[in-house]
């Protein structure tokens, strides 16, 4: 007989009109746990995956994840080292680690180094989903702050809330990709970001051996800055390291550095480049690119 004064328990809501689902991952073996955090997830349609362990950073990243489940306990030994790592490599990644009874102090490093809750099991597969949502909630709220102040250097003015940067208010005309990249290296405060780095952040996965695609959009993205703003330089090359971003003054050897630097990048001859022509700039920006997959491709 059921009981008139129990307090029933709350279905999982359903996602609102129109808000997208979470992705997340889970790192655990507990399989009567996952099994009633899974039946949720789904009625949630929340993308989800189960782990049975540690996989690269670089595999993290190319799932796109809102945010990151661990157990601690599935790790082993090398528990903290991994945690230390996720939250290092993707600081834009929710991590909730939910494991067994810890200590204060365990928790307390946990947090230090970066996972943004912790809980601690038993636990009701609701109040982890709950913990989630908050979390995935509170950096989205931040992004959305910081995305409402536009990034100013030199000319130009980078607006993440249009997906678009302009000089005296007029459009660049930045494809996507082309905006994420530009808001990327100017997000570094004038710090060297790798290729790898780079191809990782925008494209989504790692780069393969031989892939040229971020020097070819370097190269796309700085003859656009150039057009619209010729008396500042923007993207500085860092030999066999990747591209750092700020605003300086152009002159005669700045603009003779630059165009050399991105020349050189794609291997060409050190020969003067014309800067490509806007009808068919975004095509062969695009041919380039699937050219430097194929060459990986066969490479590997």
């Amino acid at each position: 007989m059921t009981d008139p004064t129990a307090v029933p328990t709350p279905d999982p809501p359903m996602p609102a009109a129109g808000q997208v689902p979470l992705r997340i991952a889970v790192i655990d073996t507990d399989s009567g746990f996952l099994q009633v955090l899974t039946k949720r997830l789904e009625r949630l349609g929340w993308e989800h995956r189960v782990l049975a362990s540690a996989v690269p950073v670089d595999t993290i990243v190319a799932m796109r994840l809102s945010a990151v489940v661990v157990d601690l306990a599935v790790l082993g030994p090398a528990a903290w080292e991994y945690l230390d790592r996720l939250c290092t490599g993707l600081p834009g990644l929710a991590v909730v680690v939910c494991t067994g009874q810890s200590t204060v102090a365990q928790r307390v490093r946990g947090l230090r180094l970066g996972a943004d809750d912790w809980l601690s099991k038993p636990c009701h597969p609701e109040e982890l989903i709950a913990r989630v949502e908050a979390v995935a909630r509170r950096r989205r709220r931040a992004e959305a702050s910081a995305g409402d102040r536009p990034i100013v250097a030199g000319e130009i003015e980078i607006r993440a809330d249009r997906f678009q940067a302009f000089v005296s208010d007029r459009s660049i005309d930045l494809t996507r990709r082309e905006f994420e990249l530009i808001e990327l290296l100017a997000a570094a405060d004038g710090r060297v970001l790798e290729r790898e780095e780079i191809y990782q952040r925008v494209w989504g996965y790692a780069m393969a051996r031989g892939d040229r695609s971020v020097d070819v959009f370097v190269r796309k993205l700085r003859q656009k800055l150039e057009r619209a703003s010729p008396d500042w330089r923007y993207i500085h090359t860092h030999f066999g390291v990747g591209y750092r971003f700020a605003a300086e003054p152009a002159d005669g050897s700045a603009a003779a550095d630059t165009e050399a630097a991105a020349v050189a990048e794609l291997g060409a001859p050190t020969a003067p480049v014309a800067p490509l022509e806007a009808p068919g700039e975004d095509d062969l920006a695009d041919g380039l690119e699937l050219e430097a997959h194929v060459a990986a491709g066969v490479a590997r």
